[in-house]
C-alpha cells in the first residue's frame, strides 16, 4: 500500500517499462443498465503514457428510443432527436480508442455498453485491454470512504462541475487517474489490466419493450456469452452467513469490475461446486462486488432482498475452503 499521499502524486523518474503507452479515459451515459440499453452520450480523454492529457472528444448519440432516466443525465428525447446515430460516430469513437487501454470507473460497464453498440453496427471496438479505476484504487490502498467517482475525485482535489455529464465525468476521471497512475508507477504496482473480450454472439431478434419517447420501431438485439456452464449438481443450501464457510450448491452472483478476469472467477466458483447466477433473486446466497454502494440492478436488488455481500478479496478466501454438499 502507498500511505504517503505526497509520494502518491509525485512522478517517478524511472517509469515501469511494462506500463501501457497510452490511455483512453471514457465515460458513457446510457438509457439504463440492461444489456439492450443504449449509449446516449460519450466522452474520451486521450492520455499519454504518463497520464498527461493529449486531447478530448464528446458526442451525443441518438438512441432511437426513450432516453431513460432523464432526471439523472438530463438528456431528453428532444435534445437527442437531432444527435447522430451511433453508426455515424462509430469511426471517430474507434479512432479515439485505438491502440490505448480503456480506462473507466467501473470499466466493465462502459466496455460492455461500447462493445454492444459496435456489435449492433456489425463492428468491433479497437480495445484490447481495460483498466478500472475502482480496482486501481484498491491496489493502491487509497483511504476512500467508498469507491464512488466523487470520492476518488475528492481524494485528489478534483472538482466535479456536472455529475453524470459524460464530458465532465471523463475529465474528472482523467484528472484523478493521473496521480493514481503516478502512485502506481512510484510504488511498482502492477496495473490491474483486464482483457476486453469481444462479443461472440449477437442477433437482431426483437425484444418486447415499452417505449415512451416516440421510438416505437426500436428492435434491440441480444447478447450472451458463447459458452454455457454446466448445471450445478448440488441443491441450494441457502444464504451465506458471515463468519461461516461457503457450501457447495450456494447461488453466487457477481456485479461490477473485478481484478481477476470475470470468467476466471466464475470458473473457480463453478469448480468449487457453487452455482454461478446471472441475476439476483431471493434465492441468491451471496453477491460478490467491489462496489456495494453502486446503483447497479444487482446491488439494488441485493439490498432489497437482504442478500449477503462480500468483495472479491473476501470471496477468494472463501473459495479456498468450500464446505462439501450434504449427502
Amino acid at each position: 500500500m502507498l500511505e504517503d499521499r505526497a509520494t502518491a502524486v509525485s512522478s517517478p523518474t524511472q517509469w515501469p517499462a511494462a506500463y501501457p503507452r497510452g490511455y483512453a479515459v471514457v465515460d458513457v451515459e446510457t438509457t439504463g443498465l440492461a444489456r439492450d440499453d443504449r449509449i446516449i452520450s460519450a466522452a474520451v480523454y486521450r492520455l499519454d503514457a504518463r497520464g498527461e492529457v493529449e486531447d478530448h472528444w464528446y458526442t451525443l448519440v441518438n438512441p432511437e428510443r426513450d432516453p431513460g432516466p432523464v432526471w439523472i443525465h438530463g438528456l431528453t428525447s428532444e435534445v437527442l432527436a437531432g444527435a447522430p446515430l451511433f453508426a455515424e460516430v462509430a469511426e471517430e469513437f474507434a479512432a479515439r480508442l485505438a491502440d490505448r487501454v480503456l480506462v473507466a470507473h467501473n470499466a466493465v460497464f462502459d466496455w460492455q455498453m461500447i462493445a454492444r453498440e459496435y456489435a449492433r453496427v456489425r463492428g468491433a471496438a479497437p480495445v484490447r485491454q481495460r483498466l478500472c479505476t475502482i480496482a486501481l484504487s484498491k491496489e493502491l490502498g487509497l483511504p476512500l470512504p467508498n469507491f464512488k467517482l466523487e470520492s476518488l475525485a475528492a481524494h485528489f482535489g478534483v472538482v466535479q462541475q456536472r455529475a453524470h455529464h459524460a464530458l465532465d465525468d471523463a475529465r474528472v476521471l482523467a484528472e484523478a487517474f493521473r496521480p493514481s497512475l503516478r502512485a502506481a508507477a512510484a510504488g511498482g504496482v502492477r496495473l490491474p489490466l483486464l482483457e476486453c473480450l469481444p462479443l461472440t454472439e449477437w442477433s437482431d431478434r426483437p425484444v418486447p419493450r415499452q417505449s415512451s419517447g416516440g421510438y416505437g420501431n426500436y428492435r434491440p438485439g441480444s447478447w450472451r456469452p458463447s459458452r454455457k456452464r454446466p448445471a450445478c449438481p448440488h441443491p441450494n443450501p441457502g444464504r451465506y452467513e458471515e463468519g461461516k464457510r461457503l457450501k457447495q450448491g450456494m447461488r453466487v452472483a457477481f456485479s461490477g469490475d473485478t481484478s481477476t478476469e470475470r470468467e476466471l472467477l466464475e470458473d473457480r466458483a463453478t469448480e468449487a461446486g457453487l452455482h454461478v447466477a446471472s441475476s439476483i433473486s431471493r434465492l441468491t446466497s451471496l453477491l460478490v462486488t467491489n462496489d456495494p454502494d453502486s446503483g447497479t440492478s444487482k446491488t439494488v436488488k441485493a439490498r432489497q432482498f437482504g442478500t449477503p455481500v462480500v468483495d472479491e478479496a473476501a470471496f477468494g478466501q472463501l473459495l479456498a475452503d468450500v464446505e462439501p454438499a450434504e449427502g
